[in-house]
Parts: C-alpha cells; sequence; structure tokens
C-alpha cells in the first residue's frame, strides 16, 4: 500500500469510528521505525501502564532465573540495543525467565523476555543480541498495539461497540490486561518486519546480523528434532514466513555495519552458559507416574490416577480423562489452615458443609465439603488447607454437581496424601546444568558422548552445538554438554 493511500484508509477509519462510537480518540500517524500510517486506540502512556501492569504477573508466574549476572548480562545488552532504535525512550526492561521453553517475547511499553531455555541453545552473543533486537522490533513497531487496535476495529464494525474477540476479552481495561498478551499471535508480515528491525539494530551496534539466521535455523531443528510434535513456543506465536533464514541473509548483506568488523562474541558468550539449568528443574516439583515431588518445600502428593497433570509455576493440578473434575494445588495467603478455609468459604456464592479441623498426615488442616453457583452450572468439591514447613497449602478437588458423586472418592484420595517428604533422594534431587568444556584434542563426537558419559543424550548435544551425525570435532572447540539431574524412581 503506497502511502497516499495508506493516509486515506487512514482517515476513513478515524471518520467510521467517530460516527459508530465515543471511544479513547484513535491516533493514526506515522510510526518512526516502520515508516507506515498506523491507527492505535491505545496512546503510548497507555501502552507503558500496560506493560508495567503485566511485568509483576509475568515474573510471579515465570519467575526470574536466579542469575544476577546473566540478567545484568541480558539487560546491558537490550538496553544497548534499545538506545539505537527509534523509540529510546520507552521504559526498556529485559529479564531472564527461568523457564524451559524455547521461547522469546514482548509486552508494549518495552518488556522484553527471554527464557533459559532459548538461551541454552544459542551459539553467540550476537545470537541473542538478534532474539533482543527481534523483539524490541515488535514493540517500536507496535505489532502488539496494532493487533488489539484490529481487534477492537473489528468487532465495532460489526456493532458491538468495545467487545473484543474473545482472546483479547480483558483489554477493554488496560488494568485487566496482563497475561493475555502472550496469546497475542503476530502475523508472518510482522515476523519480516520484526526480523528487518532486528537486523537493523543488530547493525547499529557493530554486531554481525548474519547470526539471526542462525536462531531462525535453531528453532526449526528442535522443532525436527520433536518429530514437529515440540514446536518451541516462540513459533507458537511467532509465525515463520517463508524463506526467513535466505531473506535475513539478504537483509543482512544489505546492512551497514556501526564501528568496524562486526562483533559475534562466541568463545565469551558460551563460557556464561556454564551452570545453566537445562531443561525442567526438578528443585520446583516434578512428577513420577501419579506422585508428585517437590524437593524445596519437602511435600508429596498423589494425583488420581489416569488423570493428566501439569506442574504449572503458581500450582499443580489434574484434570480427570473426561474433563469433568479437577485437583489444584497452590500456596494460601493465610497464616493458618483454619484462617484459609474461613477465607474460602466465606467468598459469595459458596455454600459451606461440615468443617473438619483433623490433621493431615501429621499436618495440622482444616477441610470442608462446598458447593458453589457458577455461570455453568452448580459445582461440589472438597476444601482442604494444610500447614506444612510454616507455609499453609491450598488443595481444592471439585466437579459439575450431576458428576461429584462419581469423582468424591478419588479427589478426597488425593487431596489427603498431602505429606512430608523425607527419602534423601528425592530432597536432593538436582537439575541438569550445562558443562561448558573446551576440547584439548580431536574426537568423533560418539567418543566425547562415551567418555563424558551422556550416550543417552545425544540428540541434545547435537541440537546445543548444532551437529549433525558423528563429526569428528577439532581440538580447541568449545561444546555445551547436559549433565547431571537424574531422578529417582518411583517409590
Amino acid at each position: 500500500m503506497n502511502a497516499m493511500a495508506s493516509r486515506i484508509r487512514c482517515v476513513l477509519l478515524r471518520t467510521v469510528l467517530t460516527v459508530l462510537v465515543f471511544l479513547t480518540p484513535a491516533s493514526c500517524a506515522v510510526n518512526p521505525a516502520t515508516g507506515e500510517q498506523q491507527l492505535s486506540f491505545l496512546s503510548e502512556a497507555q501502552e507503558i501502564e500496560m506493560g508495567r501492569e503485566s511485568d509483576p504477573e509475568i515474573v510471579a508466574s515465570m519467575g526470574l532465573y536466579p542469575d544476577d549476572d546473566l540478567q545484568e548480562y541480558v539487560q546491558e545488552l537490550g538496553r544497548e540495543l534499545a538506545g539505537a532504535s527509534e523509540r529510546p525512550d520507552l521504559p526498556w526492561t529485559f529479564r531472564l525467565l527461568d523457564q524451559p521453553a524455547v521461547n522469546a517475547f514482548a509486552v508494549p511499553g518495552g518488556f522484553i523476555y527471554v527464557t533459559r531455555g532459548i538461551l541454552a541453545y544459542l551459539q553467540s552473543e550476537a545470537e541473542l543480541v538478534g532474539i533482543l533486537g527481534h523483539e524490541i522490533g515488535h514493540v517500536t513497531a507496535r505489532h502488539s498495539v496494532n493487533r488489539i487496535s484490529r481487534a477492537q476495529l473489528a468487532q465495532l464494525g460489526l456493532g458491538v461497540g468495545m467487545i473484543l474477540a474473545p482472546e483479547l476479552q480483558r483489554f477493554q481495561n488496560l488494568a485487566g490486561a496482563s497475561l493475555q498478551l502472550l496469546f497475542l499471535k503476530f502475523s508472518r508480515d510482522d515476523e519480516r518486519q520484526a526480523d528487518q528491525l532486528g537486523v537493523r539494530y543488530m547493525s547499529r551496534v557493530g554486531y554481525e546480523p548474519a547470526e539471526l539466521s542462525g536462531v531462525m535455523g535453531m528453532l526449526s531443528q528442535v522443532t525436527s528434532a520433536g518429530g514437529g510434535q515440540e514446536v518451541p513456543e516462540w513459533l507458537s506465536t511467532h509465525p515463520n514466513p517463508e524463506n526467513r533464514e535466505e531473506r535475513i541473509l539478504e537483509m543482512a548483506r544489505e546492512a551497514e555495519v556501526a564501528g568496524g568488523p562486526a562483533r559475534v562474541d562466541r568463545e565469551a558468550f558460551l563460557r556464561r552458559l556454564d551452570g545453566l539449568v537445562f531443561g525442567e528443574n526438578p528443585r520446583n516439583g516434578f512428577f513420577r507416574g501419579e506422585a508428585f515431588y517437590h524437593p524445596d518445600m519437602a511435600f508429596r502428593m498423589d494425583f488420581p490416577r489416569g488423570w493428566s497433570t501439569a506442574n504449572l509455576a503458581q500450582a499443580v493440578q489434574g484434570v480427570s480423562p473426561e474433563e469433568d473434575a479437577i485437583v489444584v494445588l497452590s500456596l494460601a495467603r493465610e497464616d493458618t489452615p483454619a484462617q484459609a478455609l474461613d477465607t474460602f468459604l466465606g467468598q459469595e456464592g459458596l455454600e459451606a458443609g461440615p468443617v473438619s479441623r483433623s490433621p493431615v498426615n501429621g499436618n495440622p488442616a482444616a477441610s470442608a465439603p462446598f458447593r458453589a453457583t457458577a455461570e455453568q452450572g452448580a459445582l461440589e468439591g472438597r476444601a482442604l488447607f494444610v500447614q506444612h514447613q510454616g507455609q499453609v497449602f491450598q488443595l481444592l478437588g471439585y466437579a459439575p454437581e450431576a458428576d461429584w458423586s462419581g469423582r468424591q472418592d478419588a479427589v478426597v484420595s488425593s487431596l489427603t496424601s498431602f505429606r512430608a517428604l523425607t527419602d534423601p533422594s528425592y530432597l536432593d534431587v538436582q537439575p541438569t546444568r550445562l558443562k561448558v568444556r573446551t576440547l584439548q584434542r580431536s574426537m568423533p563426537l560418539s567418543a566425547l558422548l562415551r567418555q563424558e558419559g551422556v550416550e543417552s543424550r545425544a540428540q541434545d548435544v547435537r541440537l546445543l552445538n548444532r551437529l549433525e551425525g558423528d563429526p569428528t570435532l577439532e581440538a580447541g572447540r568449545i561444546l555445551k554438554i547436559p549433565v547431571g539431574g537424574e531422578l529417582p524412581g518411583s517409590l
């Protein structure tokens, strides 16, 4: 679309919106990063507020990786890049999340996140800079803001005012945006534009922009290694345009890198990854069959047999095969089980049954059956609050009223299985970590795997170091090797 057509379209859209509803004024201006006319319902101040509202919940939900040096490193790289962008005055914030998922994302206002999962697979500082530059590009191009505005516009055209697409309903109030921002899916055009801006920002601060192509190749390799089933989370919200790697290389060839020879910084970067947690961290809890173990909190709980289970950042849950019942474990805010139960039963719409103060496996506890009225109908369930090592745990199990009688025994058995974990083999379990080592002599990869005792992790070693087959590795090569992290068997 040429500039004149874009301006005409923008004027028409503003006119239609003014006629249809009274809204926060929509602005239409040229984006300094893309040079395109953009229609937006959100001012820059609102965009920043949206990011600031979301950041604490993202951190609480996903957790920060507990390494101050790596956090500072990511922050410094990001701020240098952002300072070279067209929006340097945003409150740019860069965080390394304690998540095994291969992912990176941005929310409006200049808040950028990368996971330790994606960090583990990178081969150079320039690749990390490329990821940060790409995500900065989404912010400077206002892709998330545009997505929200387009959703609002589409609904306005149907005469339903500020009612948004289902996945965006919470954006009606900026304070409620929260983690819903993470489910916005960019278009392939957005991705191409973010790639272009990432190359631009990398070049401006002196990094080799072609390194961004290697990141995209890595994502494809991780996907292929999973048989197409374990798609990196980045690709779930960042769709892969056709010929992406070739297009990035073409843009890189045309880019002018500032400050002399382009930086890659491979060796120093790899050294920073020594000791990085790789994969799921069992210290945060893990399943062995139906049993859930949490070494740091020293407890164990059994979920109903055959149920689907998930260990989330703020809760552990199990769902019945028919998806008609759920068991959820989380932390309560109150100081005692009795206080927590009183707070829970005091909620509007809840009817409580007889309260019990009987201990559970030696732990102080309070519990009661309950009935709740929901939009979909009545629910029945059991609430149990247990005190263990100075914390109060909330254990809930419930189902639709018609299904509760068939689920009650399994749910109550699961809730009351909560108990202290005392087996040292579970309490002392440690995560897999990356060992960064330099080869002293040439050897085949297969020989290295045997020497390090990681034959069973051959695929991980290949993906972490972008190797194929059984190549001969030259002396002096730096490699990342996953070590440790063996989990005990079921009790």
